[in-house]
């Protein structure tokens, strides 16, 4: 019996706030989450990564700097011009090698192939306000291929619930699965859910997923694995910033 651990939004973020303390710092965790996103794709064709502000939108800018330094083309479409510090240097980064970059506008993920959805964290709560809600509308609308960053931008991280929220074929979760994208409201917004491991020390055990058989007895706290989580996660823990 395969199992992954499942916890609260405020848990990540006590967890993601004591391993930056006293571990290891929080833009070499960017870079492996970053780095997990593009060890889950197979990446071809025009790559627009959509970005917000804070730390989802500076996974982002980390996603393309790893694509650029990979030899694929991609280009930024961002919708905030609020960074973080770490956020910040990837921005700069990304800028030093050449990845365009421009502010949304109505038909940017027209041409699209992939889109990566970097707008918004597992924090949100609420209704999409544009241009917010016009992007993930448009995502939505699109024929491209789909990959959402730590969850799916407009989605509740606890209880999965939304009125509007891009619908992924694959949702990268960064550390730990939050207990929002395993629950019923979730499911209908992803084909796919993996774990990109980077290497976060948990503040505290919460749930438990487990891969049940036939009349398996689960205990208190144990969350039967719906169909569309895969179980194996991409193991990032290691990853260095590259010189």
């Amino acid at each position: 019996m395969k199992t992954l651990d499942c916890i609260s939004v405020e848990n990540m973020r006590e967890s993601d706030r004591m391993t930056i303390e006293n571990v290891v710092s929080g833009r070499t965790l960017m870079y492996r989450a970053a780095m997990g996103v593009f060890r889950a794709l197979n990446w071809h064709g025009e790559i627009v990564i959509a970005v917000g502000g804070g730390n989802n939108g500076g996974d982002g800018y980390a996603i393309a700097c790893i694509l650029k330094r990979n030899n694929y083309t991609c280009r930024i479409v961002k919708l905030s011009e609020k960074l973080t510090d770490d956020s910040g240097s990837y921005a700069k980064w990304a800028e030093s090698l050449g990845v365009p970059c421009e502010a949304y506008a109505s038909g940017a993920f027209a041409d699209a192939d992939i889109i990566v959805d970097c707008l918004l964290g597992t924090g949100f709560q609420g209704t999409l306000r544009e241009p917010l809600l016009s992007a993930v509308q448009e995502i939505n609308n699109s024929k491209a291929g789909v990959v959402s960053v730590d969850i799916n931008s407009g989605m509740n991280g606890d209880t999965g619930e939304a009125e509007t929220a891009v619908q992924s074929d694959i949702t990268v979760t960064v550390g730990y699965v939050k207990r929002g994208l395993v629950s019923p409201n979730a499911a209908r917004y992803m084909k796919k859910l993996v774990v990109a491991d980077i290497g976060i020390v948990l503040a505290k055990a919460e749930d438990k997923i487990v891969t049940v058989v036939a009349d398996t007895q689960l205990d208190d706290g144990c969350i039967p694995a719906p169909d569309y989580l895969t179980m194996e996660p991409i193991d990032v823990s290691r990853e260095e910033l590259p010189n």
